[in-house]
């Protein structure tokens, strides 16, 4: 399901960073700050699939992501949703966010670590600004 924002929160869709919250196996938030891409509509990440998050969403699919505004951080949106994984064996996603970052998001993986797509599948989109 696409991203569903007002148009004037619709920049925020290619901002920098997000932070992404995952459930620990003890119930306990987890947060990262990450890389995303705005992709047809969906939100999609590349993720290192022996990275904690990854195991994470792997065992509980339930997420948010956090957009701030970095000028503003006042002005978010907030994207309740679940984690479709999907392999992504031959690069190519990973390749795509190099593109938007002009860097290589598998330069710190180890030999033989794999990378997996996640998609965030939207429950609940939030935008919010408290600058007013």
């Amino acid at each position: 399901m696409p991203i569903d924002l007002p148009e004037e929160y619709r920049d925020l869709l290619d901002a920098n960073v997000a932070t992404l919250a995952t459930v620990e196996p003890d119930g306990t938030p987890q947060l990262s700050e990450i890389w995303f891409l705005h992709d047809d509509g969906e939100i999609r990440l590349s993720l290192n699939a022996t990275r904690r998050k990854t195991q994470n969403l792997s065992k509980r699919a339930e997420c948010s992501l956090l957009i701030l505004d970095l000028e503003n951080p006042f002005r978010y949106v907030e994207i309740r949703g679940r984690a479709r994984i999907e392999p992504d064996d031959d690069g190519s996603f990973a390749h795509k966010l190099h593109d938007k970052y002009n860097a290589d998001v598998a330069a710190y993986d180890k030999p033989g670590d794999g990378r997996v797509v996640v998609t965030i599948e939207p429950t609940r989109v939030r935008p919010v600004d408290m600058s007013a």
